[in-house]
């Protein structure tokens, strides 16, 4: 049987910022069969739920030698859909409620790659393969390497590093090296990590790992490029043929409209009843009950990442059309104020929620009919993935996951499952807007058929989990 330790640093119930915590809550239970054996490793955070809390149970305790510090660890688990999840406590550098952002994350996750692999000859598992995900678990290879490669215990161990977002690298002062890492004299091991003056701990990861991975095909290119690249394409280009893209897929259990709890009714195909939660959300918003106009949505974190600033451009022209909008998400300041300010002029049109409430978000993807995504790169996203759940139609720009997932609407054929657009431009979004509001006014038929196309988009984990078990077996 094939092991796999799947480490993350973080993981829906128990902790999430963002898309990598539904993957790590999600990827691994369906990864995990009669010839594979998976289990997960995260910190123990400080705003882990206490139902959870509760069922964890002290596995091992052990210290940690991370440069000059002895540091006290244990390891609690519990077990979550089928699958074993390990918790790493030491309460100094985890108890913390927020996960990321503290002067000290370099230490932090220097000590959860170095814990991880202390861990392993206190518990009852050894892995054939560790699977590391971001910044945040991408020194576990270069560790594997330089601090393990000695003992026989960890001599026939893969690695695999998946690449969820390359823009976060984990870059710290070159001081980290010698003092958190204790690598000073280690040539090899500064090779990987020194970057542009600094300490990468992703660029290390990249070039100690035994397989690279990243969220969807379209985007394992674009990263090669000098334009998606966030200056380590050539280090990806470098290691090219160790370079796989596999699209993600969501939790469909947690993001179906037959039993979604969050919904005022729950339904399938029923344009009628997801008519009856457009109602419901109207009501919420206090936006006029108009099933007639079209209500489009932006779910997302408020960054440039997210095309926001070419909104900002046709906000205006947008809101001049007869439609409705609902925007939820934090983010940047300037984008919060952007949209307040729309919301204060126009708040019979643009309803406005700065904040993140995973019940409204359920019931947005239920009740709007346009979910909007002009990103300006996106290794995955599932937002759309999601929408299409609920017979919402994403409109998206052609990059990364929205490229592979969303199948542009053919007028002449009635195929596909969204709408989209090439170039990164305001007004190629502004237009594709307006196309798909004069489809929605003047053909309810075309639009019904568009709808269940995005209904019937499978995007469960199953495809994507047989095309990690490849990877692995590749490996062993």
């Amino acid at each position: 049987m094939l092991k796999v330790l799947f480490v993350i640093a973080e993981a829906y119930p128990f902790a999430k910022t963002g898309g990598l915590g539904d993957v790590g809550g999600s990827l691994p239970v369906a990864l995990n069969n009669s010839r594979t054996k998976v289990r997960v490793m995260m910190p123990k955070y400080g705003c882990i739920p206490g139902e959870y809390l509760e069922q964890m149970r002290v596995v091992t305790s052990f210290k940690v030698e991370l440069a000059w510090r002895r540091i006290e660890c244990s390891i609690e688990e519990l077990e979550y859909l089928g699958t074993h999840f390990y918790f790493l406590n030491n309460e100094h550098y985890f108890r913390q409620e927020k996960l990321y952002g503290y002067d000290n994350d370099g230490e932090r996750f220097a000590l959860f790659c170095k814990a991880v692999l202390e861990s392993l000859t206190y518990l009852n598992f050894q892995p054939d393969i560790i699977h590391c995900n971001d910044w945040h678990t991408a020194l576990i290879p270069l560790m594997l390497q330089e601090d393990y490669g000695h003992n026989p215990y960890y001599y026939n161990m893969k690695t695999v590093l998946s690449i969820h977002n390359l823009k976060y690298q984990g870059a710290f002062p070159t001081s980290v090296f010698d003092d958190v890492l204790g690598y000073g004299g280690h040539k090899t091991a500064w090779e990987k990590l020194e970057f542009y003056g600094e300490v990468n701990y992703l660029k290390a990861g990249l070039l100690a790992a035994d397989l690279l991975t990243t969220v969807s095909p379209t985007y394992a290119q674009e990263i090669q490029n000098s334009y998606f690249g966030e200056n380590l394409d050539g280090v990806l280009r470098q290691r090219k043929s160790r370079l796989s893209g596999i699209l993600n897929g969501i939790d469909t259990n947690k993001y179906d409209p037959l039993i979604d709890p969050h919904l005022a009714v729950n339904y399938r195909s029923s344009l009628c009843k997801k008519g009856e939660n457009k109602k419901a959300l109207q009501e919420i918003l206090n936006l006029s009950v108009r099933v007639d106009l079209p209500l489009i949505a932006l779910v997302s974190r408020l960054v440039d990442q997210k095309g926001l600033d070419l909104m900002a451009h046709v906000l205006e022209e947008m809101l001049s059309m007869e439609l409705q909008m609902v925007i939820l998400g934090t983010g940047d300041q300037k984008y919060e104020e952007m949209f307040s300010h729309f919301a204060h002029k126009y708040p019979s049109k643009i309803a406005v929620r700065i904040m993140f409430n995973e019940a409204l978000a359920h019931q947005i993807y239920a009740g709007a009919d346009i979910l909007l995504m002009p990103s300006q790169y996106e290794p995955c996203g599932l937002s759309q993935m999601i929408a299409m759940r609920y017979g919402t139609i994403p409109l998206v720009r052609e990059t990364g996951g929205l490229k592979d997932s969303v199948l542009p609407y053919n007028e002449f054929t009635g195929e596909g499952n969204g709408f989209s657009f090439a170039n990164y431009n305001a007004h190629e979004l502004l237009f594709t807007v307006q196309r798909a509001v004069k489809l929605f006014f003047e053909d309810k038929i075309a639009w019904k058929g568009l709808a269940e196309n995005a209904r019937k988009s499978d995007f469960n984990w199953e495809g994507s989990a047989k095309q990690y078990l490849e990877l692995y077996r590749s490996l062993s």
